[in-house]
């Protein structure tokens, strides 16, 4: 039996999945039973817990053959990451009591970048499940291509793609949701000893300029990239209700500047099937 933290999410939903598809028994780890309901339907059972509950995570762990987590990002931290912590903490906790055969801890690329930025919390994360003495994979993935869902609007109303992503002709990692999902899959199945790290990007990379020119293709209209001024960043984070705006632009300046990157580099990375075409038409079709 699997045990599967952020069932509800997107990575979490396309690896219950992909198990339920392989017959695999899957226990789905949430803290909203209305949420478990559709996953009971599918034939899972259901095991509630908050992140940050020791106690409920141990028992939701007891028995599993392999783990998978997949801790909440806290896109506005407060100083320190208190947040990341506690959950941190907890699921720690819980794995050292419960003790599964094995676990899947899902990461971010730039996981090992020793300046301090929004995927900080990754890193903190790493450092825990270092210590532990049962089978961990830490399986970082690329820039998420469903980001550009906040940009399907402004692609097909106004023909602008804005990039926080620069320069725009600087090919970005990326991979897609359902790449992940099946990929934690996979490596769940496995059987390991000790820490392994798994980096994950799709088969190509994409600049900003390559994913206008992948709108316009499905619109059917003229879209172009369009970098955002970083002396603006502040500002506008700030207008989106976020309170310290610094590590998200931290990140920014990773990925721009190059220090967020995978540890092997592109060369050692597994690389995904779904293709930037194949995620932007869904998220079009949604829109």
């Amino acid at each position: 039996m699997y045990a599967i933290t952020g069932i509800t999410g997107q990575v979490g939903g396309a690896l219950a999945t992909a198990l339920l598809e392989a017959h695999q028994p899957v226990r789905a780890v949430l803290r909203d039973a209305a949420k478990g309901r559709s996953w009971a339907e599918k034939g899972c059972e259901i095991a509630l817990a908050e992140m940050t509950d020791a106690t409920a995570l141990t028992a939701a762990f007891e028995g599993a053959d392999g783990v998978f987590i997949l801790p909440p990002s806290e896109f506005d931290p407060a100083p320190g990451f208190p947040e990341a912590r506690a959950v941190i903490a907890a699921v720690k906790a819980a794995l050292e009591a419960a003790r599964p055969r094995k676990v899947v801890c899902l990461s971010t690329i730039g996981a090992q970048a020793e300046q301090p930025n929004l995927l900080t919390q990754r890193t903190l994360l790493e450092q825990a499940l270092r210590g532990l003495s049962i089978p961990v994979t830490l399986l970082r993935p690329a820039w998420f291509m469903e980001n550009f869902a906040w940009d399907v609007a402004s692609a097909r109303d106004q023909g602008v793609l804005p990039s926080f992503l620069q320069p725009l002709d600087k090919p970005v990692a990326m991979i897609a949701t359902a790449d992940i999902g099946r990929v934690a899959a996979e490596l769940l199945r496995q059987e390991w000893e000790g820490l392994r790290v798994v980096e994950l990007e799709a088969a190509r990379r994409y600049s900003p300029d390559a994913a206008a020119a992948t709108f316009a293709k499905i619109l059917g209209r003229p879209v172009r990239a369009e970098a955002v001024p970083r002396e603006s960043w502040g500002g506008l984070f700030k207008a989106q209700g976020m309170t310290d705006p610094i590590p998200r632009i931290q990140m920014l300046d990773g990925f721009n500047e190059g220090w967020i990157e995978f540890e092997r580099g592109e060369a050692g990375a597994v690389k995904g099937k779904v293709t930037l075409e194949a995620v932007l038409r869904g998220l079009i079709g949604k829109a």
